[in-house]
């Protein structure tokens, strides 16, 4: 048996000890070791979140605003030929995106000889003009303002006032401004709106622009038109989206974070939240709605979705699952689930990826993702079908190794696989019906604009005003699902909704996305440009 006896064997001391304390230090030491290896993982993955590149792929993920000039420029690249074809301009070079409208205003200035310089310098007879070149420019004018000033004539019986004891006196027709006893036109109201939600010019930048250009509006004034339409003329149309939203059976859902200064029984600190609702691809009138609650509790979904039967596209967030009705059957999310294997693998050291359990993982999913990539096309009865075919034999095998690996729990990849088991039975959700989606980033690309936009204006300063943000950002981002110009449908709604009885539901229809007018619509183009992102997460 071991002893504590010391004994010393050319130079180097040889330590004794027993068994127990032998066991004791070699279980501190594996959990040390375990304690090394998760700090590792997370120092890796703090370096990739902070230095590395987006896993979302897009051309602008890495370009800081400040020098996006200098980061997009190219001085080797030739700049675009354009050529008249059928009155409109196309670009020679297929490969590069400019284009412009066909039905752009085109300002022609032609350069001519004096007539002294009309006499051939060699025999010096007149010049006659044998041809001409032609360049092209593409010039931008700043914004400018007009004051439109209304006249409305009243008319009047000469005759009547001469013989009559009445006289009738007839007005001109003309349309209702856009906010009573205010300067304020639809196309300002539109202009505004499209800057902050759609640009993210917060209203103080906006401030700044039109003193710059003297026009003396204030951010208060700006404030207040923005909150006036959207609760005369948006909300009406948002609660009507709002219904139709409801009657549909598959939506999709996310939430993201949004800061109230004077919210009553809360810090200026604290946080709120905008909900995103949302139609899926199954469609014909795609709709985005925003919804803005002091809380992330579960009866939010609940009571905005009151009504709702059908699936719900959610990311793994348990609130989605306590308050809702049995007849909202939630839908998980793949993306996320193979976020948390990437996530796994980026903390890993870059020679313990090939062939790690992370990795393996993540190629599960890329799998499942390939084989709905293939089925992209195909009608929802057909897509169930080869759902069963092509994924059901993946998932058997995915869920038969998750069950089988059993990784430290607090390790990258034990979180992965806990996260995994944990969603599966929403994850699978998706083989039940061809119109469900295998992810819910269609969810996650309509809450973007909101959060890009947020780190301008950062806050919202009273509940109304983010209400009433909801409200704008809900139009907005309806529209441009249904591919509509923002400002145009805006200004559309706002000529209009003023001279309508709104609370016709007849003439409320007229002003939904469906039945906007022509000249709303963004022009087709021969090939779609800014596609939607894949599914690959």
């Amino acid at each position: 048996m071991m002893n504590d006896a010391l004994s010393k064997e050319k130079g180097t001391e040889t330590i004794t000890i027993s068994r127990a304390e032998y066991e004791s230090l070699k279980e501190q030491n594996a959990e040390l070791s375990q304690q090394i290896k998760w700090l590792m993982e997370q120092i890796r993955l703090a370096r990739h979140k902070q230095f590395g590149a987006s896993s979302e792929k897009s051309e602008y993920s890495q370009i800081n605003l400040f020098n996006e000039a200098e980061a997009t420029a190219d001085a080797q690249a030739a700049e675009p030929e354009l050529t008249v074809i059928e009155k409109h301009y196309r670009k020679k070079a297929a490969g590069n995106k400019d284009r412009l409208p066909p039905d752009l205003p085109v300002e022609t200035i032609e350069h001519f000889l004096s007539e002294k310089e009309q006499s051939c310098p060699e025999c010096g007879e007149a010049l006659h003009i044998m041809g001409k070149q032609v360049r092209r420019e593409l010039k931008l004018i700043p914004a400018k303002a007009v004051i439109v000033e209304h006249i409305k004539y009243v008319y009047s019986c000469r005759e009547c006032e001469k013989k009559a004891c009445h006289v009738p006196i007839i007005k001109a027709p003309v349309d209702e401004p856009v906010i009573k006893g205010s300067f304020a036109s639809p196309e300002a109201v539109a202009h505004i709106m499209t800057q902050k939600f759609v640009s993210g010019v917060p209203l103080y930048r906006q401030e700044q622009e039109f003193n710059r250009n003297g026009i003396l509006l204030s951010r208060q004034t700006m404030s207040n038109w923005l909150i006036k339409c959207a609760e005369d003329w948006l909300e009406p149309i948002y609660v009507k989206l709002h219904e139709q939203l409801c009657a549909r059976e598959v939506l999709h859902a996310d939430e993201t974070t949004l800061q109230v200064l004077r919210e009553p029984g809360k810090s200026a600190q604290s946080k709120s939240y905008m909900w995103l609702y949302r139609t899926s691809g199954d469609a014909n009138m795609p709709i985005v709605l925003y919804d803005y609650q002091p809380d992330r509790s579960g009866k939010r979904p609940a009571a905005f979705l009151k009504g709702f039967k059908g699936y719900l596209h959610t990311d793994g967030y348990a609130g989605y699952h306590s308050d809702l009705p049995e007849d909202v059957v939630i839908t998980g999310c793949w993306a996320h689930a193979r976020m948390k294997f990437e996530e796994a693998l980026k903390g890993l050291a870059e020679k313990d990826r090939e062939g790690s359990l992370a990795q393996k993982g993540k190629r599960y999913c890329d799998r499942l993702f390939r084989i709905e990539k293939g089925l992209k096309d195909i009608s929802p009865q057909n897509r169930q079908k080869k759902r069963q075919e092509q994924a059901r034999p993946v998932l058997d095998e995915f869920l038969a190794w998750l069950k089988s690996i059993g990784p430290a729990p607090k390790s990258g990849i034990g979180k992965a696989v806990f996260y995994t088991l944990g969603q599966w039975k929403y994850l699978e959700r998706y083989l039940v019906d061809g119109r469900l989606e295998i992810s819910n980033n269609r969810a996650e690309r309509s809450i973007k604009p909101f959060v890009i936009d947020r780190k301008n204006f950062l806050f919202a300063n009273t509940p109304r005003g983010a209400v009433s943000s909801a409200v704008i950002f809900s139009i907005i981002e309806t529209a441009k699902e249904n591919e509509l110009n923002p400002y145009a449908y805006l200004t559309y709604i706002f000529k209009s909704a003023p001279n309508l009885d709104i609370e016709d539901p007849e003439q409320l229809q007229s002003l939904l996305p469906n039945n906007a007018a022509d000249w709303c619509r963004i022009p087709k183009r021969a090939e779609k440009e800014n596609a939607d992102e894949t599914d690959e997460y």
